[in-house]
């Protein structure tokens, strides 16, 4: 893993001073130089050869999102982590992002309280780090076709589950897009903000033939619903029946994380549940070891394959744990899970 170099774009001055503060405090991590509009942003990146941008959403002149799409089409792109409010509009601007190719969107801590904000900008070096070192898409990836929603697919009852964070948002929106309309019993933990989980999931549930919901404690498992986990004061298991249902706990995290892969994957494994496991991109270690028991369980198990995923921490740990039976581009890790949760032909 290499250090980071950053260029810190932002129109604000005192944001500038305080994110390159906080990121100077972070290992592996250096400033290498600030900018204030695109233009000047252009310059520095040309001069400087940063090897990851924080961009503002909101800038004078040519917006944030507009750069955007000026990096990424460009013939060098860079990786971009978004800079953006939390707000209705600030969400919806970050779904754009990740269309156009953006690695990460961090909300900015307004109006926080001291704890809340030493809590959210601590995370903002391990994003930017990951970031640095990820897999840059050279080009926005067209959206996948909406699956044809009457293409006599016929689920066999067995569970998908996968986990995913960074540049997860991205990933799923290919997945799903796979999805036949009576698609397999799917179960997904996203680690992202909660308010761009939940316009996701309500972005998903209109543009795919299956139904994407929020995952509910209670809810059950069965063909043609995707049920996405992302609240971090709760982690999601499965329980055994006919069908099996979600239940959402409230513990402890898990190696740091909540909801935890690790656990989630425990618990189809506990339970006995046919199940095809798979870890994309995201940061961390979190499901690698969850995806090891399902493999000892004697399910299939499926990792995104590590040059193609935005970032390629969460992956690899699951491949290096031992705990992958294939390692596949996203099209054909969707295909895979479909294929191998279908009922057999007659």
């Amino acid at each position: 893993m290499h250090d980071a170099r950053v260029l810190v774009v932002d129109d604000s001055a005192a944001m500038r001073a305080l994110f390159c503060d906080v990121l100077e405090q972070s290992k592996n991590v250096r400033v290498i130089g600030t900018a204030a509009n695109a233009a000047e942003a252009r310059e520095q990146i040309a001069e400087l050869q940063p090897n990851v941008v924080t961009l503002d959403v909101e800038m004078p002149g040519m917006s944030g999102i507009e750069f955007l799409e000026e990096i990424m089409t460009s013939g060098s792109p860079l990786p971009v982590v978004m800079l953006s409010s939390l707000t209705q509009s600030g969400t919806e601007t970050s779904l754009k992002a990740f269309e156009l190719g953006a690695v990460e969107c961090f909300p900015k801590p307004l109006k926080a309280t001291p704890e809340q904000f030493a809590k959210t900008v601590g995370k903002l070096g391990k994003i930017v780090l990951a970031a640095a070192n990820s897999n840059v898409r050279e080009k926005p990836r067209p959206k996948a076709a909406k699956a044809d929603e009457d293409g006599g697919y016929a689920a066999s009852g067995k569970i998908a589950a996968y986990s995913t964070s960074m540049g997860g948002v991205d990933a799923l929106t290919e997945v799903l897009g796979h999805y036949p309309k009576a698609c397999p019993p799917t179960v997904i933990i996203l680690q992202t903000e909660p308010m761009l989980a939940e316009m996701f999931i309500a972005r998903a549930d209109k543009d795919c033939a299956c139904s994407v919901k929020a995952a509910a404690d209670g809810a059950e498992l069965k063909p043609g619903t995707v049920h996405i986990a992302y609240d971090p004061s709760k982690h999601v298991i499965v329980e055994p029946g006919m069908p099996a249902k979600l239940r959402l706990v409230e513990r402890d995290p898990v190696e740091g994380f909540r909801p935890s892969a690790t656990l989630l994957f425990g618990s189809l494994s506990r339970g006995g549940m046919p199940t095809i496991g798979a870890v994309l991109t995201g940061m961390g270690e979190d499901g690698a070891k969850g995806l090891k028991l399902l493999q000892a369980a004697g399910c299939r198990t499926l990792a995104q394959d590590r040059s193609t995923a935005t970032v390629p921490q969460a992956p690899a740990a699951a491949v290096e744990a031992g705990a992958v039976d294939a390692e596949l581009k996203l099209e054909d890790l969707a295909a895979d899970i479909l294929a191998n949760c279908a009922q057999p032909a007659a």
